[in-house]
């Protein structure tokens, strides 16, 4: 596996996993996201032995798997433990299938041009999966918050949306969410030819190999346009952290202290 830089650390059979921490923050000029606390990746099923000792060297106490059970089967992949980490099943679609396939099928749009059919996809991503956000974002706002990885299948949409909102509730731009986002292409490069090939055998792409790149796409205007979506629907991003997840503003205000750091390099 290549060694890609940071955000990206290399863990032997996970790909595109990277650290949320360093990102700069710009409503705290001299300050970023906290090193070390919150990492997310594609599905970690592959993990090597050299790997899980990777991941323990970081401390993760938690992995947060939005997966859904149908997804989890048919994808025949075993779940992923180590010592020291706890599995905590997730779902963003508890019954559904959500993984990169089926999300052709249910949105064809979003194989098009444009971002409108990413927004409908996020849009049912933020919805659905209120209630296993909150517990994401209840355990970054303990006093006591541990490092977590946060996975779905290619790390990409599901994962890219709370990863979006975490960012955004400590006050970084959407600009920088969006490039933070947009990492996943490079994350997913090595993968990418295995990905291409089996979306391609499905029947909503077959012949459409424009459709299943874009399908892969982590473009930053398709995070931008969701995210402005979000607070046309929700009012702002706090609103929909309160009503959605059932986060308190007390809980926002310790996540921030938790994950908010000077920058001292």
């Amino acid at each position: 596996m290549s060694d890609l830089g940071p955000p990206f650390i290399p863990i032997s059979g996970v790909p595109n996993f990277r650290d949320l921490g360093r990102t700069p923050i710009a409503t705290r000029p001299g300050h970023i996201i906290k090193p070390g606390l919150v990492f997310r990746a594609a599905e970690p099923s592959r993990v090597t032995e050299h790997g899980i000792s990777s991941l323990q060297s970081l401390a993760i106490t938690h992995v947060y798997d939005l997966r859904s059970t149908i997804e989890i089967r048919r994808q025949s992949t075993e779940i992923a433990s180590w010592p020291g980490a706890e599995r905590v099943f997730a779902p963003v679609f508890r019954d559904e299938d959500y993984g990169p396939e089926a999300i052709a099928l249910r949105f064809m749009q979003y194989s098009g041009e444009g971002t409108s059919g990413f927004v409908d996809t996020y849009r049912s991503i933020w919805e659905s999966g209120a209630e296993s956000f909150g517990a994401i974002l209840s355990h970054l706002a303990a006093p006591d918050a541990s490092p977590l990885l946060v996975h779905c299948t290619a790390g990409k949409d599901r994962t890219g949306v709370i990863c979006a909102i975490i960012l955004s509730l400590c006050g970084v731009d959407d600009g920088t969410v969006a490039h933070e986002y947009s990492l996943t292409e490079v994350g997913l490069a090595e993968r990418k030819p295995e990905i291409l090939a089996t979306l391609l055998k499905h029947e909503a792409l077959r012949g459409n190999p424009e459709g299943a790149e874009r399908l892969l796409g982590a473009r930053p205007e398709s995070m931008l346009a969701a995210l402005e979506a979000l607070r046309q629907d929700h009012g702002s991003v706090e609103q929909y952290v309160t009503t959605k997840c059932g986060i308190s503003p007390e809980a926002i205000d310790q996540l921030r202290r938790n994950l908010i750091v000077a920058d001292e390099s």
